[in-house]
């Protein structure tokens, strides 16, 4: 059985469970951006490979900054080899590479995911002015090629090379024919996953533009249009769980008390600050969410697994966001690798872009302020690597028993070596 299926099965049994939280990488930004989309070469595989070859006469080295697709795919490899995350969500393309070709998943508890559609809300591609329309549906992919990897899968068997599992993302306008235009794909959609025996997670964005909603009220409007959407969806077409915006915890405590077997998940947006993301999970979880799905918080980070890493740590209380994030920045100065911001920027929480063009919406996200934030901390890693920490009887670390800064003195160490 994969992570997912288990921690969701546990969530439904005892929905207090601790140990059920899942994180899902979402590696799929091809769908949106073109070029950019893999990010830029800051941070490869462990591999170091640089397959790209570009003419100095017509690129400067800051220009050609970006990934490739086989850059990208390693580090794809490298996360999946290391087992912390529960789902990887790719475009269709490259869950045929590493899904259907290379078997990647195989012997691997991580569910295989890919997008299902592109709405025009993600067309941010460099000169297009796209992202300034209401969002319009729209489907690359098709169910039988995420499956199998061609047109009509063999379906005589509930078993496909492919990822069996797709999200599906809507973008409510408070436009009725935008909106009724929006459904009724998703209805089409949703009757052919459940033909071909296709799992599917839904992703709900806020409005793209102008809703006259102001933004103190978007959250009663999502939550709403969500849960009269889901009324009208018999069990066997249900989303196996929903991803959203986090509008702050009053919002998030709403509707995840509203049905315990509908299992929410908050979605990333934009990269941000290490501390946007730690606290974000934090909290997000705090209020009911079960899941965290970040994909440019990931791809942007500078060390992707040691981030991932913390984001396991956070999700199983082991560490708060506050350590995290001088923990992330000890093992980046162990291994010597310069840091986007300073630590004291990095302990900032900024307003979250939940679009995927750079003139998206901005959230604010009720949290309160981190007390941390002004303290001055450059030199954490010189001043806790001496400090010990409580050990069980077989040795390893005791984590209840730890103080915060014997968890940060820990964590740090252990990850820069």
């Amino acid at each position: 059985m994969k992570s997912l299926d288990a921690k969701l099965n546990a969530y439904r049994e005892n929905p207090e469970a601790k140990d059920s939280f899942i994180i899902a990488d979402a590696k799929d930004p091809d769908m949106a951006f073109g070029v950019r989309a893999l990010g830029k070469r800051s941070y490869l595989s462990g591999g170091q490979s640089h397959p790209a070859q570009f003419s100095p006469e017509i690129w400067t080295r800051n220009e050609f900054g970006y990934r490739n697709l086989p850059e990208f795919l390693d580090i794809i490899r490298e996360v999946v080899d290391q087992g912390l995350v529960d789902i990887m969500l790719m475009s269709a393309h490259v869950n045929e590479q590493l899904t259907i070709k290379e078997r990647i998943f195989r012997d691997s508890h991580i569910t295989p995911a890919a997008r299902a559609n592109d709405a025009t809300d993600v067309w941010a591609v460099r000169h297009g002015n796209y992202l300034s329309h209401p969002a319009k549906p729209f489907r690359s992919a098709s169910i039988d090629h995420i499956q199998c990897g061609k047109l009509d899968c063999d379906r005589s068997t509930d078993e496909f090379p492919g990822a069996n599992l797709g999200l599906y993302s809507v973008t409510y306008l408070n436009d009725l024919e935008q909106d009724k235009r929006t459904l009724e794909a998703f209805h089409e959609f949703r009757e052919e996953a459940e033909r071909k025996k296709f799992r599917y997670f839904l992703e709900v964005f806020d409005p793209n533009v102008d809703s006259g909603i102001s933004p103190d009220k978007l959250g009663e409007f999502i939550n709403d249009q969500i849960l009269r959407t889901l009324a009208g969806i018999a069990e066997a077409g249900r989303p196996v769980f929903l991803k959203i915006v986090y509008h702050g915890p009053r919002y998030m405590e709403e509707i995840c008390q509203y049905d315990q077997n509908m299992a929410v998940g908050v979605l990333g947006g934009s990269a941000g600050t290490t501390y946007d993301a730690f606290r974000l999970l934090h909290d997000a979880k705090k209020y009911g969410a079960r899941l965290a799905l970040f994909g440019r918080k990931i791809n942007n980070a500078e060390h992707q697994l040691a981030f991932i890493e913390f984001l396991r740590l956070i999700a199983e209380d082991k560490i708060s966001p506050e350590e995290a994030v001088h923990a992330y920045h000890g093992v980046l100065q162990g291994k010597g690798i310069t840091p986007n911001r300073t630590l004291e920027k990095d302990l900032e929480l900024t307003e979250q872009t939940m679009r995927y063009g750079s003139e998206g919406n901005k959230t604010s996200i009720t949290i309160t302020k981190n007390p941390l934030v002004k303290k001055d901390k450059a030199n954490t890693k010189s001043k806790i690597t001496d400090i010990d920490w409580p050990t069980e009887v077989d040795g390893r670390p005791d984590f209840g028993a730890m103080t915060p800064d014997q968890r940060l003195a820990y964590h740090t160490r252990r990850l820069s070596l």
